[in-house]
C-alpha cells in the first residue's frame, strides 16, 4: 500500500488555474505525440534538414551590407519563397491551429514537438508559415473574425503572402497590466479614430507586413475588463507612422524590426474591430496563451541546438594535454544543460495537455509556469555554449548571441517573469486556503504554529 501512495497523491488533484482545484485523471500525464501525427513530425524534420538547414547561411548572406536595411536584399526572398513552396506542395503547412479545420488541426501537444524542432534553426518556422506574431493573429482571425476580415487579412496568411503584427506595449505605461493601456480608438459615425503609441511592435519593420491588431481603449466608463478592444489596422492607414526601430541589446533586427509607432487620427471602418466592442481581453487570452507556449516550445528546440554545439565545441578543440569537454567542470556543465532540457520538456508538455483537455483559460496557471521557466534556463544553458566557445561565442562567427538574445527578450515579451510567478503563486496560496477550508489538509491552528506535516 505505501508503494502506492504517490500515485494516488498524483491522482488525487492537480492544481490549476483561479486557485480552485481540479481533478485530474491519469490520462493528464500522458504526454505522448499521437501515432497520426508521427510521421508528419518525421517529415518536419526531413523537410529543415534537406531543405532549409542548407540555406540558412547563404539567407543570411545575401542580407549582410544590404544598401536599405528596411528591405530583403536580392536573392533573400527568394530562397525563403522557394522552400515555402516546397514546404506547401508536400503539405508541411500551418501547424499551429489547434483542433481546427484550417491547417493540420493538430493538438497544442503534438504541435509541441514539432515546435521543438522549428526552434532549432531561426528560418523553420517562417519556412512552414508558423511564425509569430502571424501565429497568434491568424488564430484570433480564425476563432473571431467576420467572414469578410478573413477573407482579406486571414486567407493570405494562411498562405504566406503576407506578414502581420501585433500592437499592444505602449511606452509610458507597465504593459503587463493592460488594463492601463492608453491608445484611444473613438466612433466617428462609421469609422474608429485611433490615437495613441506603441513600442516593441514586432515585425512592423517589414515590408511584407501589411496589416496591424491594435489593442484599443473604447470606452473607459465601461467595467474594468470591457474598456478594450483590439482592432484592424492596416499599415498603410494614413495616420499611422513609424517612429523607428527599437534596438534589442543594440541590434534593430532589421528588415523585420520591433517598431515605435504613433497613431494620429488613424480612420478605420467600424467593422474592423475584432468580435465587438469591448473584447480586448477575452481575445488576449485567446491568443496569448497559445502564443506564449509556442515560444516555449522553440526555446527548447534552440536550447537543444546550444548543447548540441556545445558538445561539438568540447569534441574538436583541445588544451592542456585534453579535450576541451575534459576539461574542468565542462562534462557536467553539459550533463546540467542536459537534465534541465527535459525537466523543460516535460513542463511544455504538460502544459500543452492541459491547454487541449482544459482549454487556454482555465490552463493559464501551467502556461505562466512554463513562460516563467523556460526563456530563464535556456539563457543559462545558450550561456553555457558561449563559454564553451570562447571568445568566438560572442562573436557573428556563431549565431548564439542572437540566440541569447533572443531568449532574454522572451522573458519581457508576453509579460515579463514577475507577472507569470505571481499568477502560479497565486494560484498556489487559493489553492491551500482551499485545502485548509475543506478540511482536507494541515489544520488553521497547526499553520499558524508552523507545525505542518506533508510526508507520506
Amino acid at each position: 500500500m505505501a508503494a502506492l501512495r504517490p500515485l494516488n497523491r498524483l491522482r488525487k488533484v492537480t492544481r490549476m488555474a483561479g486557485g480552485a482545484l481540479k481533478t485530474a485523471s491519469m490520462d493528464d500525464f500522458d504526454l505522448r505525440m499521437s501515432e497520426k501525427v508521427r510521421p508528419l513530425y518525421e517529415a518536419v524534420k526531413e523537410f529543415i534538414r534537406t531543405e532549409v538547414d542548407p540555406i540558412t547561411e547563404e539567407f543570411y548572406r545575401l542580407g549582410e551590407n544590404r544598401a536599405d536595411r528596411w528591405s530583403w536584399a536580392p536573392g533573400q526572398l527568394e530562397l525563403l519563397e522557394g522552400a515555402k513552396a516546397k514546404a506547401r506542395s508536400l503539405g508541411l503547412w500551418n501547424f499551429f491551429l489547434p483542433d481546427s479545420e484550417t491547417g493540420e488541426g493538430l493538438s497544442n501537444l503534438d504541435y509541441a514537438y514539432i515546435a521543438v524542432e522549428l526552434g532549432k534553426n531561426r528560418l523553420a518556422s517562417e519556412c512552414l508559415n508558423c511564425s509569430a506574431p502571424d501565429t497568434g493573429n491568424m488564430e484570433v482571425l480564425e476563432r473571431v473574425g467576420t467572414p469578410e476580415q478573413k477573407e482579406r487579412w486571414l486567407e493570405p496568411l494562411l498562405r504566406g503572402e503576407i506578414r502581420s503584427a501585433y500592437a499592444m506595449t505602449e511606452p509610458g505605461i507597465m504593459s503587463s497590466d493592460a488594463k492601463q493601456i492608453q491608445t484611444k480608438a473613438e466612433l466617428d459615425g462609421d469609422e474608429w479614430v485611433i490615437n495613441g503609441e506603441k513600442f516593441y511592435i514586432s515585425g512592423a519593420g517589414d515590408p511584407r507586413c501589411k496589416i496591424m491588431i491594435v489593442m484599443c481603449r473604447t470606452n473607459p466608463d465601461a467595467d474594468t475588463y470591457k474598456q478594450q478592444s483590439q482592432i484592424l489596422v492596416p499599415m498603410d492607414t494614413p495616420g499611422v507612422e513609424i517612429l523607428g526601430a527599437m534596438d534589442v541589446f543594440g541590434n534593430d533586427d532589421a528588415p523585420h524590426g520591433h517598431m515605435h509607432l504613433r497613431f494620429t487620427d488613424v480612420r478605420v471602418p467600424k467593422d474592423n474591430v475584432l468580435w465587438g466592442e469591448g473584447k480586448g481581453f477575452e481575445i488576449s487570452q485567446l491568443r496569448l496563451g497559445p502564443g506564449r507556449i509556442h515560444h516555449c516550445m522553440r526555446s527548447i528546440g534552440a536550447a537543444e541546438k546550444a548543447i548540441e554545439m556545445m558538445v561539438d565545441r568540447g569534441l574538436s578543440r583541445e588544451g592542456f594535454g585534453k579535450k576541451l569537454i575534459n576539461l574542468g567542470k565542462n562534462m557536467e556543465v553539459i550533463s546540467r544543460c542536459r537534465i534541465e532540457v527535459e525537466a523543460m520538456r516535460l513542463m511544455v508538455l504538460r502544459a500543452a495537455k492541459a491547454m487541449d483537455t482544459l482549454g487556454n483559460a482555465e490552463a493559464r496557471v501551467w502556461v505562466s509556469a512554463v513562460k516563467a521557466m523556460v526563456p530563464e534556463k535556456c539563457c543559462d544553458i545558450i550561456d553555457e555554449a558561449i563559454q564553451m566557445h570562447g571568445a568566438a561565442g560572442i562573436s557573428h562567427w556563431f549565431p548564439l548571441a542572437d540566440m541569447w538574445h533572443s531568449q532574454r527578450t522572451l522573458r519581457l515579451a508576453d509579460g515579463p517573469d514577475e507577472v507569470h510567478h505571481q499568477v502560479v503563486g497565486r494560484a498556489e496560496a487559493k489553492n491551500r486556503q482551499a485545502e485548509v477550508a475543506s478540511g482536507a489538509a494541515a489544520t488553521t491552528a497547526n499553520i499558524a504554529t508552523g507545525r505542518v506535516f506533508t510526508g507520506p
